[in-house]
């Protein structure tokens, strides 16, 4: 890992209409590549937020014929920016959808893409329900990919609960970790900020994280609060609630130097848990 780049997060308020929200988000890409930008990242459901597995199955296309992929990559090569798709929904197999997450280079290449691993299956107060095991097919890789500035590990939102698979990714080479979410309003406001922060200390990465925000398909709010985290978990950027996007400065030696002064991720041991008293 070297240098020093300009990392962004645009963070949307999609509806339920690819094509509009595609267009919003590639005119704030484009924003953010003129304030000097090279790495730009979107969203979770960036294409579309659509409340149940119906709306889902009469929009998700497969990937060879995905306009959400080949926006994305002529994009980037229109830029020459690094660009971190969030996330589009992609059919597998008629039944069942990915989550995925590309990451495009300056010419327009998929170099890398990363299917959700952990499903958001979860009842909060108030009503508020999820089942994304009921549409989406969990992912089975974790995946780091290469860059001029060093490895970049990709998860999505709920994911980011999960320190194991961050550690995973550290180890395995990332010095940047991307956390394209559309988190909700409870659980943001209670440990978006301290799950991010969390897991740039733990694992001395820098963490990228674009967020949907505001009131979408059937009255379902996100919390909003794109965040870039420096390894020593400082909050170097926070969009705050509306749409838009921020900018951030990644000195990358700032990698190593938080992992030398704590090398945690070199000071793993195997343990046994007893359970007494039960």
């Amino acid at each position: 890992m070297s240098g020093v780049l300009k990392a962004a997060c645009v963070q949307v308020n999609a509806g339920t209409e690819l094509e509009a929200n595609l267009a919003s988000a590639g005119d704030l890409v484009r924003r953010a590549r003129d304030a000097g930008a090279d790495f730009i990242t979107l969203p979770e459901n960036v294409g579309w937020m659509v409340q149940g597995r119906a709306k889902i199955m009469a929009r998700v296309r497969g990937e060879a014929e995905h306009p959400g992929v080949a926006f994305f990559a002529g994009l980037a090569r229109e830029t020459g920016a690094w660009i971190l798709s969030g996330t589009l929904h992609v059919l597998l197999d008629g039944e069942r959808v990915a989550n995925r997450s590309y990451l495009f280079d300056p010419q327009g290449r998929a170099v890398a893409h990363y299917d959700k691993i952990h499903m958001f299956d979860v009842d909060l107060k108030g009503g508020e329900s999820y089942r994304e095991s009921a549409t989406f097919r969990p992912g089975e890789r974790a995946v780091v990919a290469g860059t001029p500035w060093g490895g970049v590990g990709l998860t999505i939102c709920y994911d980011v609960r999960f320190p194991y698979l961050h550690r995973a990714l550290a180890k395995a080479g990332a010095s940047i970790l991307t956390a394209p979410a559309a988190f909700t309003v409870p659980t943001g406001r209670a440990h978006w900020h301290t799950l991010l922060r969390a897991r740039a200390i733990e694992t001395g990465c820098f963490v990228v994280a674009a967020a949907q925000t505001g009131t979408h398909d059937e009255g379902r709010q996100t919390y909003g609060h794109s965040l870039i985290v420096a390894p020593w978990g400082e909050v170097l950027a926070d969009a705050g609630e509306e749409v838009g996007f921020v900018v951030a400065e990644l000195d990358m030696a700032r990698v190593e130097e938080a992992r030398r002064m704590v090398p945690a991720l070199t000071h793993d041991r195997d343990f046994e848990v007893v359970r007494t008293g039960f």
